[in-house]
């Protein structure tokens, strides 16, 4: 299984916000090895459990910072925030019902994807804006 990498091209400038993604992508990563190495479903509901809740912190922490210096786009950024926590607490809560099945795998892999785009378009904005700010 593929293992995701913050890579240079997706820091945003904001070093509070870059290393938040880097230990998101570690949340990400240690799920997927939890799911292929069949891990028990104890192991993987705690991982399941501190990703939702690291998406849940990191996504109010950039809120915060977008309110506090003024960001213009706050409200597409928190509506994006909203709709990604929903659905992926929709995905993982069925890889732990159902154990991590190709289709849910596959699930989970296109969300986070959709994440990564996020970071290199929204958050690189956002970066940019707070290091001028």
């Amino acid at each position: 299984m593929s293992r995701y990498e913050f890579t240079k091209k997706l820091e945003t400038g904001s070093a509070v916000i870059d290393k938040e993604h880097r230990e998101l992508f570690q949340a990400v990563n240690k799920l997927l090895d939890a799911c292929s190495e069949g891990k028990g479903r104890a192991s993987m509901d705690e991982t399941i459990k501190f990703l939702n809740n690291y998406v849940e912190q990191h996504f109010s922490h950039e809120e915060q910072l977008q309110k506090q210096s003024g960001y213009p786009d706050l409200a597409a950024h928190r509506a994006f925030h909203e709709k990604y926590k929903q659905t992926l607490k929709e995905i993982t809560s069925r890889i732990s019902e159902s154990g991590p099945t190709i289709t849910e795998l596959g699930n989970l892999n296109r969300h986070i994807s959709v994440l990564i785009s996020h970071i290199s378009t929204e958050d690189k904005k956002l970066g940019a804006f707070l290091n001028q700010a």
